[in-house]
């Protein structure tokens, strides 16, 4: 382990959990991980709701939906739930990527194309716990502010780095 990994603290923060996800692998993750999980039964089934980043996760599995897709109420679903959270992300649990998986997913990116609706597709708990996390922490005060210092000092040493930017100094 290298020094680094040791001295840093591991990211913990409060996620809203709905009351359908209590006894599911996820949430036994989370809470091993030391976040602090809040359930409700205010929120939408499947969701995890991060209010310190402003983001919700909604997770599907295909393996419960109807083989017809329509008329199973999940667009509308995924529609109410897009409304509700302004940064809202899928969950499209695939362990396989079956030809029922791929239609799902297909179905659903026609329905919500242009949308703000991302879609990440997650092959196992594990997977689903770090994309979350990530986009979370990534999202995150002062983690977004601290991303935003370093974007903007990567431009700024890009611009002063830059033969283009040298050849127009000189023009003007």
């Amino acid at each position: 382990m290298t020094a680094n990994k040791e001295t840093t603290p591991q990211w913990k923060t409060t996620i809203i959990v709905s009351t359908s996800l209590q006894n599911s692998d996820t949430s036994r993750m989370l809470h091993s991980q030391h976040h602090r999980i809040r359930f409700s039964e205010n929120v939408e089934s499947g969701a995890f709701i991060f209010p310190l980043s402003g983001t919700a996760f909604l997770l599907v599995d295909p393996q419960e939906l109807p083989e017809v897709l329509e008329g199973s109420g999940l667009v509308e679903r995924i529609q109410t739930f897009m409304h509700v959270h302004r940064h809202s992300f899928l969950l499209l649990y695939a362990p396989f990527n079956g030809k029922k998986e791929v239609e799902i997913l297909t179905r659903i990116q026609r329905s919500f194309f242009g949308c703000n609706l991302r879609i990440l597709p997650v092959r196992n708990t594990a997977e689903l716990v770090k994309g979350m996390l990530t986009i979370a922490k990534a999202t995150s005060k002062p983690h977004v502010d601290s991303i935003l210092d370093r974007m903007s000092l990567a431009r700024a040493h890009i611009i002063e780095s830059s033969s283009v930017w040298e050849m127009l100094r000189d023009i003007l």
